[in-house]
């Protein structure tokens, strides 16, 4: 009987314990990380189509940013700010540059920042 102790091999309750906390953890980041990564990924698309919309392009600086608003609306995004994407024409190019950070709060008092630099450019005809 003393044998079939000794051939007995698995993990131990507090390593098992220890691996289900540390995959908590990761999760927990995961899918508190998830909303700001797919909320840019909206804006980024709604920002790029505008820069390659030929019909887009062709309007003035306040109506291509009036219509960015209008689809990040009906997108459900919002931007943190109204800096955040900045749109300005230079001879004859419309440069859009979209730069801010999302602040998420994961445990009490620990806060991740994640930040976000786009820019795209548009020659207008």
């Amino acid at each position: 009987m003393s044998g079939f102790g000794k051939s007995q091999r698995g993990a131990s309750l507090l390593s098992s314990l220890l691996v289900i906390i540390v995959a908590g953890i990761f999760f927990t980041v995961g899918f508190k990380l998830y909303t700001p990564y797919w909320d840019h990924a909206t804006i980024k698309s709604v920002v790029e189509t505008a820069a390659t919309d030929d019909e887009e392009i062709k309007k003035q600086v306040h109506d291509i940013r009036r219509d960015i608003d209008l689809k990040l609306h009906i997108n459900q995004v919002s931007l943190p700010s109204k800096d955040a994407l900045k749109i300005e024409l230079k001879e004859g190019v419309i440069y859009f540059d979209l730069v801010y950070e999302r602040r998420v709060p994961m445990f009490g008092n620990v806060d991740a920042v994640v930040n976000f630099e786009e820019h795209f450019e548009a020659v207008k005809p």
